[in-house]
């Protein structure tokens, strides 16, 4: 994507996420589009407090952090619209589901860690959105399970941004009310 304006590559990012998504809905019933939205404004939030970061990329990221995995879009057309280093940091922030779920989410924060903290930046911002009210048809194993994986993200992605390693703290601690 050849422009630099944070307006425009938004605007942009969001219309091509919003026609690949869909009709795709977030468990509460909203439009999948929102979690999106929310994950971006993590991202705007957090540059608001540390500009150590190239917030153009993050915003793409944070837009697209769910293409690969919840829709038909292949990589290749992915790279083609918004360059390589989107396409791979989407492909690292994607679950490949190739290997035992419980792998999945290990093998994910490993190639997160070899990218850009851009792509670190958006999957704490992602955890940080969804740590909210699980959805009523989540189980106490689901839940629990959740929290782990956040407390696991945290870890592993510690050091990648101050305010973010706060956050996402704050918001596990949180989370323990619906233990």
């Amino acid at each position: 994507m050849k422009d630099t304006d944070i307006q425009t590559i938004y605007q942009k990012t969001i219309d091509f996420a919003a026609e690949k998504h869909g009709q795709q809905k977030m468990p509460n019933g909203l439009p999948y589009i929102v979690h999106l939205s929310n994950v971006a404004m993590e991202a705007f939030m957090v540059h608001q407090y540390k500009q150590d970061f190239d917030l153009k990329l993050a915003i793409q990221l944070a837009l697209l952090h769910d293409i690969l995995e919840d829709t038909n879009l292949s990589f290749k057309e992915l790279k083609d619209d918004f360059g390589n280093t989107v396409a791979e940091g989407v492909l690292a922030l994607t679950k490949d589901d190739k290997l035992d779920k419980k792998d999945q989410m290990d093998d994910s924060l490993n190639r997160i860690l070899d990218l850009s903290k851009e792509v670190a930046i958006v999957k704490l911002c992602d955890r940080i959105t969804n740590l909210q009210k699980p959805p009523k048809k989540w189980g106490n194993a689901k839940i629990k399970k959740y929290h782990f994986q956040a407390i696991k993200i945290a870890q592993k992605l510690k050091g990648k941004n101050d305010y973010l390693d706060n956050r996402i703290n704050k918001k596990i601690e949180q989370y323990k009310l619906y233990l």
